[in-house]
């Protein structure tokens, strides 16, 4: 079962950097509240057929896209995935059976404190390296990204939470 976390909203008025990190966390403050006082079961539970989209599964892949970019693209580290293959590109959002959802929140959480390290004292001008394109991205672009991707997840979020269980909400 997760809980409630705490959501601040964005400031009006703010420097760059302030404002893409404070949108960045809402949206990632945003889907633990999307999956909040949930239990297991309600995790796995799938949006609407046909489709295999779940609350756990979401948590999921968004830990391999915050590892993804802020440690293998910004910081070069050179990770390997933690859900899903070659063989099996789908696994963070589809091999839930036997998934640990305790397990997926707290690698989720870690993949975003290591996120939070490796930014720390970068520009948004550093830039790192996409390995699958080897094109340079920056940092400014990355925060962009994952902004995006968090906001166009936590929609599909919204509608699986209303229908496990009615609940709506920005």
């Amino acid at each position: 079962m997760t809980t409630t976390p705490e959501r601040t909203d964005p400031p009006f008025v703010a420097d760059e950097r302030t404002m893409l990190e404070a949108w960045l966390d809402f949206h990632r403050d945003t889907l633990a509240l999307k999956c909040a006082d949930l239990d297991d079961e309600q995790l796995r539970t799938a949006s609407a057929p046909p489709s295999g989209l779940t609350l756990l599964g979401l948590v999921r892949h968004m830990a391999e896209v915050e590892r993804g970019w802020f440690r293998n693209t910004l910081a070069g580290e050179g990770v390997q995935p933690l859900y899903y293959t070659d063989q099996d590109p789908d696994g963070d959002f589809l091999d839930l059976d036997k998934a640990d959802t305790a397990e997926a929140f707290a690698t989720w959480r870690a993949e975003i404190a290591h996120a939070r390290e490796l930014v720390g004292g970068r520009s948004l001008d550093d830039v790192g390296l996409v390995p699958r394109r080897g094109n340079d991205v920056s940092l400014r672009w990355i925060y962009v990204h994952m902004i995006e991707e968090y906001a166009r997840h936590n929609g599909h979020a919204d509608l699986i939470r209303e229908r496990i269980d009615g609940v709506t909400g920005d």
